[in-house]
């Protein structure tokens, strides 16, 4: 592990909300987080609503692909943050685990998955202000 601390954002597909949550953490932090994604059943690529609304922020997140949840990412990782993976992602003692309570984007238009997006931008930045303390 590297001396900065380290999230790992976990959902079902690893195609919507673990990857607006894994970008905005990279942006925002600016590079002071180390940032991973993955999915407990990944999909075949990001939700394209996810991607749109995202892009309004100024984030591409369109080469993203959607990973599998592995225990090494787990291992590796401060922070792990759950949402809607249910019991899939393995326990370590020693790590952090959080819970986030979001909608499923899939199948969703970009209308629907604003208000997500900025739920997830809400609760990253939070997530910045307890790890990067001025």
């Amino acid at each position: 592990m590297s001396d900065k601390p380290s999230v790992l954002f976990v959902c079902v597909h690893n195609a919507g909300r673990s990857q607006m949550a894994a970008a905005y953490l990279a942006h925002l932090s600016g590079g002071g987080i180390e940032v991973r994604s993955a999915g407990s059943a990944p999909g075949e690529h990001v939700n394209p609503a996810a991607v749109e609304a995202m892009a309004e922020e100024g984030i591409d997140i369109n080469s993203q692909t959607p990973k599998v949840l592995t225990t090494d990412a787990v291992q590796a990782s401060d922070v792990v943050i759950t949402m809607g993976c249910g019991d899939t992602c393995p326990v370590f003692p020693g790590k952090r685990y959080e819970d986030w309570e979001l909608d499923d984007p899939a199948g969703k238009g970009v209308d629907s998955v604003r208000p997500i997006r900025d739920e997830i931008k809400t609760r990253v930045q939070a997530l910045i202000d307890e790890l990067l303390p001025t």
